[in-house]
């Protein structure tokens, strides 16, 4: 796990310590420290705490002008035991939302499990994205399937183009169009 590493080849674009609207506005990264971890295997330092003990993430590019946020998740994603989606949704996606960002590219590659509860953190940050829209970039098939059991699909557009997206080879302005020209053809706008 202290191999993985959130993707830093867009840091000449965006990044979140230096970002005066970002919640991770000011933090300093020791990168010699390796202190937080998941399940006691320590996680490469420059992943950002949200208050969950299982599910840590980075934010690794925000467009204030269009609205974009493109957040890298590693660890276990889990409702039942630790309420994640609560401390994702408090701690950093209203932060987000009040600075004026309302599409979400959720980027889910690192995330090796999921653990459902109830839908109604996702059903509210749903409903307060006027305008906007939450999608889920090559998260693993099983993550997914258990989604759909908990009916997060409601609010989370994932499946077909977006599980097997190269996003890494692209300006993350370029991404975020491409995302949201499928999302406008997905959903009909």
């Amino acid at each position: 796990m202290h191999q993985i590493e959130p993707y830093y080849s867009w840091l000449k674009f965006y990044d979140s310590s230096t970002d005066e609207l970002s919640p991770f506005h000011g933090k300093e990264y020791n990168y010699e420290l390796y202190t937080d971890t998941i399940y006691g295997y320590y996680i490469d330092p420059a992943w950002d705490a949200i208050g969950s003990e299982t599910l840590y993430i980075k934010i690794l590019y925000a467009d204030y002008d269009n609205g974009y946020a493109v957040i890298e998740m590693i660890g276990e994603w889990n409702d039942a035991l630790h309420n994640d989606i609560m401390h994702f949704k408090r701690n950093i996606i209203e932060h987000m939302i009040l600075q004026g960002l309302h599409k979400f590219i959720l980027i889910g590659e690192n995330i090796l499990n999921f653990h459902g509860s109830d839908d109604c953190y996702y059903e509210e940050w749903f409903e307060e994205l006027e305008d906007g829209w939450i999608v889920a970039v090559n998260f693993r098939e099983f993550v997914t399937d258990e989604w759909k059991n908990f009916n997060v699909d409601y609010y989370i557009n994932f499946g077909g183009q977006f599980d097997h997206m190269n996003w890494r080879t692209q300006k993350p302005g370029d991404f975020c169009e491409r995302i949201e020209s499928a999302v406008t053809k997905r959903l009909g706008l």
